[in-house]
C-alpha cells in the first residue's frame, strides 16, 4: 500500500466540503485511480472528472502516471476569470 495526499481546489473543495484527503492505495496505482477513490467518498464530484486537471508533486500529470508513497496530488477544476 502507498499513502498519498489529495488536494481539492476551488469548486471541488466547495462541493466536497474538504480541501485535503488522505488516501491509501494499492502499489502500482496511477493518478487516474485517485479519481475513483475520491468519487467513492464524494460521489457529488463524479461529473467534474472530464474537465479536471491532475497534478502530482506540483507537475501536471497524465492519468496513467504511476504513483509513489508520499506523493501529493491536486485536482484542479477549470477556472474562469477576467
Amino acid at each position: 500500500m502507498i499513502r498519498v495526499k489529495v488536494l481539492l481546489f476551488a469548486s471541488l473543495a466547495e462541493r466536497a466540503g474538504v480541501r485535503e484527503i488522505g488516501l491509501r492505495l494499492p502499489l502500482e496505482s496511477v493518478a487516474g485511480d485517485v479519481w475513483d477513490a475520491v468519487v467513492e467518498r464524494y460521489p457529488e464530484l463524479a461529473d467534474a472528472r472530464p474537465t479536471t486537471t491532475i497534478s502530482v508533486n506540483l507537475e501536471y500529470a497524465e492519468p496513467g502516471r504511476v504513483l509513489a508513497d508520499g506523493d501529493e496530488l491536486a485536482l484542479i477544476p477549470p477556472v474562469s476569470g477576467g
